[in-house]
């Protein structure tokens, strides 16, 4: 899905134009995947444009960071200034917010050196529900993949890092090749892991699951939101371990994730979800969070944050 480029990058502490942000060739992280990085929404609502739940998405990139021990120049007051000053520099009301913080050109080799600088920059720009309105309206079909997750003891599934996504190109690339809308993986006990970019919620006899953080999954701000959505209607979900077959037999199934937003799935592996159609708790969850921008949902958690004009912090 391609993206409508936006005027200019935030890179380095200050804006540049779109097309002048660049990197050298050398770069470490080109070579080595050291990069770490977050996607957060800006939503156009009654009240005016609004980061949705833009602290939790920049705490996260730092523990991100910590785990690989990146470090990172500026702290997080700075960085969500910055997504401001990024966001008012490109009058947007409506965006997708991509930060990045990656190895830059100073050594080759495997391990970063002293020399090797730490690059943070920060583009926004107009972007789509990732598996499309059709989608989140009609549910998308899903396929189990032949890739795993990788195991705990491997790396860090929690971080959000530029590595770890060769995992979900594998996937998302297998699904598409194989018919499918979407994939889903299992983690390396075959259990249920998540989709390439999305959180995983079954639906079963009235009773909400979705698999714990040790089954190789990201923890999901969105699939926070959700449960904590879930909870105020008086629907606790279990963090569970899952086996496959419970999908198949499964009233309901839904992703959940920044970019994906709530997506029903209607079918896996060929296997009708249900009535083949969102089922209620699947389209009540998409009530709830989606009314959070148009204000049908009470903001009772504080994750709606207005956009403001960012303080002279370079």
């Amino acid at each position: 899905m391609s993206i409508k480029e936006a005027q200019t990058i935030w890179m380095d502490g200050k804006l540049v134009p779109w097309h002048e942000a660049q990197v050298h060739v050398l770069s470490h992280a080109l070579h080595y995947g050291t990069s770490v990085f977050e996607g957060i929404r800006l939503y156009e609502t009654p009240q005016g444009p609004l980061f949705f739940r833009l602290d939790a998405h920049i705490k996260r990139l730092f523990q991100s960071a910590r785990m690989y021990r990146i470090e990172i120049p500026y702290d997080v007051d700075q960085v969500m200034d910055a997504c401001h000053e990024l966001v008012k520099a490109n009058d947007l009301s409506n965006a997708y917010l991509r930060p990045i913080i990656f190895g830059g050109y100073g050594s080759m080799g495997l391990l970063p050196k002293k020399e090797t600088p730490w690059h943070l920059a920060i583009a926004a720009f107009e972007w789509p529900s990732l598996l499309g309105a059709d989608g989140i309206q009609g549910g998308v079909s899903v396929g189990i993949s032949s890739w795993r997750r990788p195991a705990p003891d491997t790396h860090p599934t929690l971080a959000k890092a530029g590595g770890n996504y060769l995992s979900s190109i594998l996937i998302c690339e297998e699904a598409h090749r194989n018919g499918y809308d979407e994939g889903l993986a299992l983690d390396i006990n075959g259990m249920v892991s998540e989709g390439p970019g999305e959180n995983l919620f079954v639906v079963r006899n009235g009773k909400v699951m979705t698999p714990g953080t040790c089954h190789s999954i990201l923890e999901g701000i969105t699939r926070d939101s959700v449960m904590q959505l879930l909870a105020e209607r008086g629907i606790q979900v279990e963090e569970t371990s899952i086996p496959r077959e419970y999908l198949y037999v499964a009233d309901e199934l839904f992703f959940t994730g920044t970019a994906a937003e709530v997506v029903p799935i209607r079918s896996l592996d060929g296997i009708q979800v249900g009535g083949g159609e969102p089922g209620p708790i699947t389209r009540q969850v998409q009530t709830d969070f989606f009314g959070l921008f148009n204000g049908s949902t009470p903001d009772r958690w504080g994750w709606l944050q207005p956009l403001l004009y960012a303080h002279a912090w370079f």
